[in-house]
């Protein structure tokens, strides 16, 4: 087989194996071969502290990983044995590339519960919504093209985003979520230099990072925005059931159903580990993204899908997420209680009413990359701001998460994250802000902690 560096021999006397050598690790001789977009693949300069940060002894704040101990596991195990025995050859073997059509019709009935009313036809189920989110990129996006995304975004968003090449522009939000009159300067800025945005990424419901969700009278304006600009937008909704008080906010695409991709996701609300989402789009768009999903994967998981479908058929799935619901607000209660108590005056946070983060302002002077290795020493771990814009922003800001430690684990967590900011501010007090050296470059965090 011929060897995929440049040059007749392939070894390392080769001349242009050596330049590739020379140029890049001494440990990659392929190093030529790969595309413009691989090579702007960097590793976090982080994630070494992030492997300690998964010792027991480390309190992480970090990690976005759902709580599932309160699954009936024994009534999931039956569930999934009966599938085997009844249904094994259907669910071991290729399915679909759009995806089971039981569960595509289960999902609509999933989407009604925040006032959408979908099409089974136009459901495309996916490997989580991540891919999802990957295949709408794919469809959409050359390399140049500009996009609109909140600021701060989800960091796996922005990961997708950069690996197409697209140009990305953040859009202001405060504790209301994303704002309408920043939204309309950034589509005029753009317009003046002759850009026309391919799609505007949101999530509006208990926001991945900030926490903050849009009101209702807020995301008629943002969609009347985007129809008058002809902007697409793309809802990603995860955390959408998981609100700790009254009904679940209605989608924005129950409200414009031409104009809006909306994402889901099971993992979330059932298992993270199944990785089950979907996209569901106008007839047209959905036609593509099938295309995309089997030149990526052929279809998804067949056996995956059908034990998230019996679990929704047999299972009082609504009644589960109740009870996560109950969860991360008593682990929300812990996390603002405890900041109350333990931070300083003039850090501020959001305060979410469902999802799973909290988003954090440091005083002035800190910076949350350059503090993060004292933190990490002493046994607590979050994830920068940085991680969460494209735009080197966010140096001042921390996401905080409260979904996975116990409510003790998290006060505990707190009371060691505020001795280390205490101890970063004396520094600044007695030296000046530049006492603090600052980092540049931080990659993205492992994939449990996006």
């Amino acid at each position: 087989m011929r060897s995929p560096t440049r040059g007749e021999s392939g070894s390392p006397h080769d001349p242009d194996v050596g330049r590739s050598l020379r140029h890049g690790s001494r440990l990659d001789s392929y190093v030529d071969a790969y595309s413009e977009r691989t090579l702007g693949m960097t590793a976090s300069q982080i994630r070494a502290l992030f492997a300690v940060a998964s010792r027991p002894e480390v309190v992480s704040l970090a990690g976005g990983m759902p709580t599932i101990a309160s699954l009936p596991l024994d009534v999931i195990a039956e569930q999934i044995s009966d599938l085997v025995r009844v249904d094994g050859q259907t669910a071991l073997q290729y399915g679909s590339g759009q995806g089971d059509p039981r569960l595509r019709q289960q999902i609509t009935d999933v989407m009604s519960t925040v006032g959408i009313s979908g099409h089974p036809d136009d459901v495309v189920v996916t490997v989580g919504s991540q891919q999802a989110l990957d295949l709408v990129t794919r469809i959409f996006i050359d390399p140049g093209d500009a996009i609109l995304v909140e600021a701060p975004s989800y960091v796996g968003a922005l990961s997708t985003f950069r690996s197409y090449e697209a140009s990305i522009h953040h859009v202001a939000m405060d504790d209301d979520g994303l704002l309408p009159d920043a939204l309309r300067d950034s589509l005029a800025t753009l317009a003046r230099a002759g850009i026309r945005p391919k799609f505007l990424y949101t999530i509006p419901s208990f926001q991945n990072p900030a926490g903050v969700t849009q009101p209702a009278a807020r995301r008629r304006e943002i969609l009347d925005i985007a129809q008058s600009a002809g902007l697409l937008v793309i809802e990603d909704d995860p955390y959408g059931l998981l609100g700790f008080s009254g009904e679940p906010p209605r989608a924005l695409r129950a409200d414009a159903e031409d104009g809006v991709i909306y994402l889901g996701s099971f993992s979330k609300t059932f298992a993270p580990g199944l990785r089950v989402g979907w996209a569901l789009a106008p007839h047209a768009v959905r036609e593509k993204l099938v295309l995309a999903a089997e030149a990526s994967v052929l279809c998804p998981p067949s056996f995956n899908q059908m034990v998230v479908s019996r679990y929704l058929e047999t299972a009082d799935w609504m009644g589960q997420v109740k009870v996560f619901r109950e969860l991360y607000r008593e682990r929300r209660d812990a996390m603002i209680g405890a900041l109350e108590e333990q931070f300083p005056r003039d850090t501020h946070w959001t305060h979410p009413q469902g999802g799973f983060y909290v988003w954090l302002t440091l005083p002035e002077g800190l910076d949350s990359q350059a503090m993060l290795p004292r933190a990490v020493t002493d046994r607590v771990a979050y994830v920068p701001g940085t991680a969460f814009y494209a735009d080197g922003f966010g140096t001042r800001s921390m996401r905080l998460s409260y979904c996975y430690p116990t409510p003790e684990r998290i006060g505990e967590g707190v009371r060691r994250l505020a001795g280390v900011v205490e101890a970063e501010l004396d520094l600044v007090r007695t030296f000046g802000p530049g006492a603090i050296p600052g980092r540049t470059g931080l990659g993205l965090p492992a994939p449990d902690l996006t």
